[in-house]
């Protein structure tokens, strides 16, 4: 028994069994297999507010997400304000939302939520609460990966208990939007 070192470089392409085709942007898997390096996380989008919006004290109210800043696939509807998975695109995604919920008004925020909700009801949920120091507004992230079958859609709904005044989703400077993308596999 005896091991051969073959000299550098003296083992090619014709020497290997891998199929597919070489190029500058594929590269060698482990079985032998040309894959394409990269990807594209799409579909993709963001939206925000065209307006600020009212709530109701201590009611969780649906995000009204109105104008998107981009939507590579058209799966966000502004009508219904939700993302709706299309054909052929199940998959891994990150789903992320960041709000800012207060008002101009006096008011002292107690708690305040932001949840993400799939297909009708609560997925994950960001919360702040300091109720013995209340403030006038609330910053709040949420964001998950999710596992999502065609079809499933994504909402963004949003909760403030407040101790005066009045509360709304606030839309300046991009206080407030909602996103996500297609997690490449």
């Amino acid at each position: 028994l005896q091991t051969v070192n073959p000299p550098n470089a003296s083992v090619g392409l014709s020497q290997l069994s891998a199929t597919g085709t070489k190029s500058s942007s594929t590269f060698l898997r482990g079985d032998n297999t040309f894959a394409s390096a990269g990807g594209t996380n799409t579909p993709a989008f963001e939206v925000t507010l065209s307006a600020e919006q009212s709530a109701s004290n201590d009611a969780y109210t649906k995000a009204d997400f109105d104008t998107e800043t981009y939507d590579t696939a058209g799966a966000y509807d502004t009508s219904n304000k939700r993302f709706t998975v299309p054909s052929g695109q199940a998959g891994k995604y990150w789903i992320w939302s960041n709000a800012c919920m207060g008002s101009n008004t006096v008011t002292t925020v107690k708690d305040a939520k932001l949840l993400i909700y799939k297909n009708g009801s609560v997925y994950k949920r960001g919360i702040w609460n300091n109720e013995a120091n209340y403030i006038r507004y609330v910053q709040i992230s949420v964001a998950s990966a999710m596992e999502l079958s065609v079809g499933d859609y994504i909402e963004m709904y949003f909760q403030v208990n407040l101790s005066s005044g009045s509360v709304e989703l606030r839309k300046d400077h991009g206080e407030s939007t909602f996103g996500g993308f297609k997690i490449i596999e």
